[in-house]
């Protein structure tokens, strides 16, 4: 479960939280990348690629099948690829300009990640300030593991400014602490310059990346995000973004607003 936005349209907030899943030896241990999948997951994906279970509300088409290729249609997902290509979905428009998430290469991006991430208002939040080798451990995690989160580049009208990390919420350690339904898929962002806080860009490339999730993964019912309670203008984004307050969580540091964008009420919210 990466670390939520420190700024997602706001500057710094009041108290610092640092997620339970940075790299930080005071905390719980816990890290998306060794969470072993659940057995009740696996089956019920052995059973998905027969036919013979629901997807917990999930759209009934697409989606990954443990162990083996599902077929839907004329085309194939690869069982390894547990988030339908993130990273890879093209350039999509939006009320601020062209945006696309490019999946993250190291060699290009790092100098670039790293001294977003050593911004006291992203660090208070991330805990990856300090050596750019902090940062490309984190990210190098993600690339290197088996697939359940991807970290990105946002590219807004060709132009690098913000990260992102688009993960399995459903094999997250966040599912042990919410309802997590087969699928559900989450979003981490931190907008990159000063001058771009506070501008509206947070809530519209939020509800367009919820969007492009929906879009390109179809067994996907909702988006679901974990901003920490005391951010207001991060839970205001959200929810100007079309998510809707699910709940509070109580994580190992933090007090969450379980934030959800449903594939029902995309049209209406």
């Amino acid at each position: 479960m990466p670390p939520i936005d420190a700024s997602t349209d706001a500057g710094p907030v009041p108290a610092p939280v640092h997620h339970p899943d940075c790299a930080d030896p005071g905390g719980d241990g816990e890290d998306t990348l060794e969470l072993r999948l659940p057995d009740e997951f696996v089956t019920l994906f052995t059973a998905e690629t027969a036919g013979t279970a629901p997807c917990g509300g999930c759209a009934p088409a697409g989606g990954h099948a443990l162990g083996g290729t599902m077929q839907t249609g004329a085309q194939s997902a690869s069982t390894d690829d547990l988030l339908d290509g993130a990273g890879g979905w093209g350039p999509v428009a939006t009320p601020v300009g062209t945006f696309e998430l490019a999946r993250v290469r190291v060699e290009r991006d790092l100098p670039l990640i790293s001294r977003w991430m050593n911004d006291p208002a992203v660090s208070a939040f991330w805990g990856l300030a300090g050596s750019p080798t902090r940062t490309e451990e984190h990210v190098r995690a993600q690339l290197d593991g088996d697939g359940r989160s991807v970290p990105c580049v946002g590219m807004l009208d060709g132009t690098p400014m913000s990260y992102w990390e688009v993960y399995r919420a459903d094999l997250d350690p966040l599912a042990r602490h919410y309802p997590a339904r087969p699928h559900d898929t989450g979003i981490h962002l931190l907008i990159g310059a000063v001058a771009d806080r506070g501008q509206g860009l947070g809530s519209a490339l939020l509800r367009s990346v919820a969007d492009l999730v929906l879009d390109h993964r179809p067994a996907c019912a909702r988006v679901v995000a974990e901003p920490d309670l005391r951010n207001t203008p991060s839970v205001a984004a959200f929810l100007s973004a079309g998510f809707r307050f699910g709940a509070e969580v109580d994580l190992p540091a933090k007090r969450a607003a379980l934030m959800l964008r449903d594939r029902t009420l995309r049209h209406l919210m």
